[in-house]
């Protein structure tokens, strides 16, 4: 069966918004071919309604020379959970993930092919995970304070045990944690 794998920046005080205020100055090639192998292990993508509406704009017009995995964003197949969101929509190999989330979900799993990745999104990450929908949870936790911004675990939600599977450290001071959610 396939894995759901949500993967987001993160600062040091937890925030994971807006990354690209705070991100770029710690991204090098050692974290792109981290993000590149993880780009190779999925064939599906899962979003969110706020980041499929930020990337359904941005990426279309782009080409790999300015934006080298806008062929991947592009072709890959996407499925939207929302409830907003109407469709069919626009975005090239894009549907609306309609019904009951956790059987949509599960009938995505029980589909052939590699792991769905969810990039971005941590609304929908932080909800699969509250549901126990979420297989594993990829962290590249940036030697940065952002102060404040929508945070991946936020202040109120019940707690998650998750086990430490792997761990790297890059040149840059980013640590690239992956987790698995502890079911018991």
């Amino acid at each position: 069966m396939r894995k759901v794998v949500a993967s987001e920046f993160v600062s040091l005080d937890g925030v994971v918004g807006s990354p690209q205020r705070w991100q770029l100055p710690y991204f090098d090639e050692e974290m792109g071919r981290e993000i590149q192998a993880a780009i190779e292990e999925a064939d599906a993508m899962l979003l969110g309604r706020v980041t499929y509406e930020e990337w359904a704009a941005f990426f279309p017009s782009q080409s790999t020379e300015d934006v080298p995995s806008a062929d991947y964003m592009n072709e890959t197949p996407k499925s939207v959970a929302s409830r907003t969101l109407e469709g069919p929509l626009e975005w090239n190999n894009s549907n609306l993930l309609e019904g009951n989330l956790a059987e949509g979900l599960g009938e995505l799993k029980r589909r052939p092919g590699q792991d769905i990745s969810i990039s971005g999104s941590p609304t929908l990450g932080r909800s699969l995970l509250a549901e126990n929908l979420l297989d594993e949870l990829n962290l590249m936790v940036h030697p940065v304070g952002v102060g404040g911004g929508k945070r991946h675990f936020e202040e109120g939600g019940n707690s998650k045990r998750l086990e430490l599977v792997d761990s790297t450290t890059f040149e840059m001071g980013v640590v690239y944690f992956t987790y698995r959610p502890t079911h018991g």
